[in-house]
């Protein structure tokens, strides 16, 4: 089973640069996307309907901002839209499908980086979500929760660490948290279950030539229940060719 989590920074911007036919070729049996930045109605185009897959979106209600999708071969058994709180529901930041014993996420965990009110907001919302992460791995289901978390985990995770130290993203107490959800609570960073190498970013900011240069961050996860670690066959991180400011991120599970 092949399952994608990819940040579009808009759909509509990511299909134009051939997006949807890369992920055509990859022949995925689910696609998780962030940051769609737009309403469901707007994307009746035939680029968006893909042949042989289900189709389910949850998008924010100011218009061209934020938003989840995803698409899947196997129609699910249920939808979940939403977390239960303002910022993870208006600005539609979760969508779930289910399979069965199997859950699917896609996450797009807020930024704190336009500014001060908005890292409020995100420590709100990691404190929130974390009590849903704690029922979620102890409710002996499977879960896959694939998203733009927005927070490096450590140092490897970061080309510029110690120049990053006051920056929304790497700020020591949103690691902390990440480190909790990781080593406390067991959930498992599918990618590094694999891969522990150095220079493997998801993120690369689009000024000072940083992709180019590989002056990254992996802030982009799939993040499983620890029953699934053994399932994981193969990860990678495609940062050729470019269709958003964030690169897709592919893992394989045996089912």
């Amino acid at each position: 089973m092949r399952v994608i989590s990819f940040n579009a920074n808009g759909i509509r911007s990511a299909a134009k640069k051939g997006f949807f036919d890369w992920f055509i070729a990859q022949n995925a049996d689910v696609l998780c996307i962030q940051e769609t930045k737009a309403q469901e109605h707007q994307l009746d185009a035939l680029t968006f309907h893909i042949e042989g897959y289900h189709r389910f979106y949850f998008d924010a209600e100011k218009p061209g901002y934020s938003g989840v999708a995803i698409y899947s071969k196997q129609k699910p058994d249920n939808i979940k839209r939403g977390l239960g709180w303002p910022c993870a529901d208006t600005e539609g930041r979760y969508i779930e499908v289910q399979f069965g014993n199997l859950f699917i996420a896609s996450l797009y965990l807020p930024s704190g980086s336009s500014g001060e009110h908005r890292q409020v907001h995100k420590f709100e919302f990691m404190e929130r979500y974390q009590n849903i992460l704690s029922q979620q791995i102890n409710s002996g289901s499977d879960f896959i929760i694939c998203g733009d978390w927005n927070i490096v985990h450590k140092e490897i995770d970061i080309k510029n660490f110690k120049s990053n130290q006051q920056t929304s993203g790497c700020l020591p107490e949103e690691r902390a948290w990440l480190d909790k959800l990781l080593t406390e609570m067991g959930w498992v960073d599918a990618f590094r279950a694999l891969n522990q190498e150095a220079n493997q970013y998801s993120w690369w900011s689009q000024r000072a030539n940083a992709r180019a240069k590989n002056v990254g961050w992996r802030i982009d996860y799939q993040m499983v229940t620890p029953n699934l670690k053994s399932k994981i066959q193969q990860v990678a991180i495609h940062k050729d060719p470019i269709f958003s400011d964030h690169a897709p991120v592919v893992v394989d599970y045996k089912f």
